[in-house]
């Protein structure tokens, strides 16, 4: 099954351009136009020439007021900065939490033990397809990729893993991508992901964290996707009613998406 295209970036975490994805029907996501990624706070253009050579015009920024304070984006030159705060300043329990879970073993255990990290990042999955505030970050999202003018465009949030996750398989279902391919590139990142977090993973275990939670906090698992999608099939009917009335984009803006994203194979 083909995924994106990892962009080899020493300052960039999991940066991969979404072009020749194979949506099926003769088409393909058309390359050099939307990528992903972890966050930019790393971001050094004297090490990562090659970032720069993408001629990225917009970054969006889909993590919360608090991690963009932490660790606030260093933009590629000429590129603008788009903030859709997904989950809120309020994230609970959720990808938005990530590093703090890991840098505090007896707060993960007391959050996830039990065998319940699975079950509330699942939870939290489904919150990002049914809560108002991040229908409307998606929203901008989808509206500002609409515009030819905002491309090349990167998106991303913290690993470029959970909400980057859902937006790109927002974005391939768009375009015509069928499940199995949304799929497939949902769990591609998963490598890219513990390579960066290995030093973070390693220093809870070594203090005694619990192995089930690490993975369940750090990896994309098939169940996460499902839970999202599972949430917009059982709230609005799929695709066509999640994009009409769950994030109330204009048809004109889902029909440029369509036809701008694909290109024939």
């Amino acid at each position: 099954m083909q995924t994106a295209r990892a962009v080899p970036a020493a300052t960039v975490v999991n940066l991969r351009d979404l072009g020749g994805i194979a949506l099926g029907r003769g088409r393909r996501l058309r390359q050099g136009i939307l990528l992903r990624s972890g966050q930019l706070s790393g971001y050094d253009p004297e090490h990562d020439t090659g970032v720069a050579a993408l001629g990225i015009r917009t970054v969006v920024d889909l993590r919360t007021a608090d991690e963009r304070t932490w660790a606030p984006d260093r933009l590629p030159t000429g590129a603008r900065l788009f903030v859709a705060d997904v989950l809120g300043d309020n994230p609970g329990v959720s990808p938005a939490r990530l590093r703090a879970l890991l840098g505090d073993p007896d707060g993960a255990t007391a959050a996830l033990g039990g065998g319940r990290a699975e079950e509330l990042f699942a939870q939290t999955y489904r919150k990002m397809v049914l809560a108002p505030g991040a229908a409307a970050a998606f929203r901008a999202l989808m509206e500002t990729v609409a515009d030819p003018r905002a491309r090349p465009l990167l998106f991303h949030c913290a690993t470029g893993k959970g909400r980057t996750g859902w937006a790109t398989a927002l974005l391939l279902l768009v375009a015509g991508a069928p499940r199995d391919v949304v799929r497939a590139e949902f769990l591609a990142v998963n490598r890219a992901v513990r390579a960066a977090l290995e030093p973070l993973v390693r220093r809870f275990l070594d203090e005694g964290g619990d192995p089930d939670i690490a993975s369940a906090v750090v990896d994309a698992r098939p169940r996460y996707l499902e839970a999202a999608l599972d949430a917009m099939d059982e709230r609005w009917g799929g695709l066509d009613g999640y994009l009409r009335d769950g994030l109330r984009l204009p048809p004109a803006v889902v029909e440029r998406l369509h036809d701008d994203l694909a290109v024939p194979v």
